[in-house]
């Protein structure tokens, strides 16, 4: 009897492994996505995937006060009427490709690796650029401009940044201290801070002494995405991604502030989607996403801009 087990139609081909292979695309596309991520790793998450409703309704509770305790006398009741921030969740983002059999046939796995990896990137450029333009209420500023208003020169973390005078200036060891001095003055907790700066800003300080040898500290391995070091027992990171102001098209923005400053919801996590599409004899690949971010203490973030980057502070109230 002959032996059928080596059989042609045993043979796995591109149809009997088509529910396989958008797999392959997601995993690699998921992974490409994590690994671009730098502010959307250190803000509040939440998990909204499977549940119905386009807006999320976060309490905000103010900040109490103890009292003294009197002997024999009632206990103090603190009265408080939360506010709360919402979230609407409209942010809805897709990255496609129509690729064609003969293409699919031709070409080496190295596309396949380019297209899943430039996904995952274009997607989490987007998340995060959702996050960093929430820094642009800092310190009472519109909050729709880049930086026109609500900031301070880099120079000194004091003067105010005047929109289209180009009045910022280098960034400085004065302004990083007194930038942290707000956070410290607005009762921001020490853990859960950070620091994201520009290319540009991360020149700057490694031409300083200072940064190189003790106040400036990496272990080399970035424990985080981006993570360049830690200075004054901020964690820096560094992302290409940083915002603009509105007065001086060289000038970029970084970031400080607290894990409790924003917030990103996440409705429909990345997926990835094939569709063959017979009319073009070609697969139409889709990865997308759908989620919303909000500003949880915008009443109490800080600026300040500097020549070739921009400063801003973002600390909870």
């Amino acid at each position: 009897m002959a032996n059928t087990a080596f059989a042609p139609n045993n043979a796995t081909t591109v149809t009997t492994a088509a529910n396989f292979i958008p797999e392959i695309w997601s995993d690699e596309i998921v992974a490409s996505y994590k690994k671009n991520l730098v502010l959307a790793n250190l803000v509040m998450k939440m998990n909204f995937k499977g549940k119905k409703g386009d807006v999320v309704h976060i309490p905000a509770p103010g900040r109490g006060s103890a009292s003294a305790k009197t002997a024999t006398d009632a206990v103090t009741l603190i009265v408080d009427t939360a506010s709360e921030v919402q979230v609407s969740i409209n942010k809805h983002y897709e990255y496609s490709r129509l690729i064609e059999d003969i293409a699919e046939v031709q070409a080496l796995n190295s596309m396949r690796n380019f297209y899943t990896s430039d996904a995952g990137y274009a997607l989490a450029k987007q998340v995060d650029t959702d996050l960093i333009q929430l820094g642009r209420s800092s310190n009472g500023g519109a909050g729709t401009n880049a930086y026109a208003t609500g900031a301070f020169i880099g120079g000194d973390g004091t003067t105010a940044y005047v929109a289209g005078s180009n009045n910022e200036t280098a960034l400085t060891d004065a302004a990083i201290r007194r930038t942290i001095q707000r956070m410290d003055d607005n009762d921001t907790p020490m853990d859960g801070r950070f620091f994201i700066i520009p290319p540009s800003s991360r020149n700057t300080l490694m031409g300083l002494a200072r940064y190189t040898e003790q106040a400036f500290v990496g272990d080399g391995n970035a424990i985080r995405n981006g993570e360049i070091g830690n200075l004054y027992g901020i964690p820096v990171f560094t992302s290409s991604n940083c915002d603009t102001t509105s007065g001086s098209a060289s000038a970029r923005v970084c970031l400080m502030g607290h894990k409790d400053s924003m917030v990103l919801v996440e409705q429909v996590g990345i997926r990835s989607q094939v569709q063959y599409k017979q009319e073009y004899l070609a697969t139409l690949f889709t990865s997308d996403t759908l989620y919303g971010v909000a500003a949880l203490r915008k009443a109490a973030t800080v600026g300040a801009a500097t020549s070739a980057s921009f400063f801003a502070l973002i600390v909870p109230a």
